[in-house]
């Protein structure tokens, strides 16, 4: 066999493993349905553990309110509690607090975002976002940080109140 029809053949057989890999790598693509149903299942699991650390924040600290959050914006939870104390300046103010943190929905991006922000004694002390690809989401990462921010929350709260 000569080179041309040795070359000829080596081109056909690299054409058709090219023709398989992209049929391969199709059918592991994830619909846009099938995003938004992966979405859904890590928003229930994260907003879940949510829930169960800020209840559990509000536990320690009396007076806190806790409040499922289910909007457009997004799903999650939050604590606050209103005190009256004395101001700087010695006169009676009142001084708000919160931790609130929400799963955004799904959007064209297909990512999962958790946003937190903290406020102690009217200052924001806390704003923080994190994402990750649904194609390569990790929950228990998103778990980790819940966990890490409601800690770093009440650190400050009980250092400042």
């Amino acid at each position: 066999m000569d080179f041309d029809k040795r070359l000829t053949r080596a081109i056909e057989r690299g054409q058709h493993l090219r023709n398989a890999q992209a049929r391969e790598d199709a059918d592991k693509a994830m619909t846009e349905e099938d995003l938004r149903n992966l979405h859904s299942q890590c928003r229930l699991e994260i907003s879940e553990h949510i829930d169960n650390c800020l209840e559990r924040l509000g536990d320690h600290f009396l007076g806190f309110q806790f409040q499922t959050i289910v909007r457009e914006d997004g799903w999650g939870a939050k604590i606050n509690r209103d005190d009256i104390g004395l101001s700087d300046s010695g006169k009676a103010d009142n001084f708000y607090s919160r931790l609130e943190m929400v799963v955004k929905p799904f959007g064209s991006s297909q990512i999962i975002e958790l946003t937190a922000k903290g406020t102690i004694r009217n200052k924001e002390i806390l704003t923080r976002s994190h994402y990750q690809f649904l194609r390569q989401v990790d929950v228990d990462s998103f778990k980790e940080l819940i966990d890490l921010w409601v800690l770093e929350f009440a650190e400050n709260y009980s250092a400042r109140s």
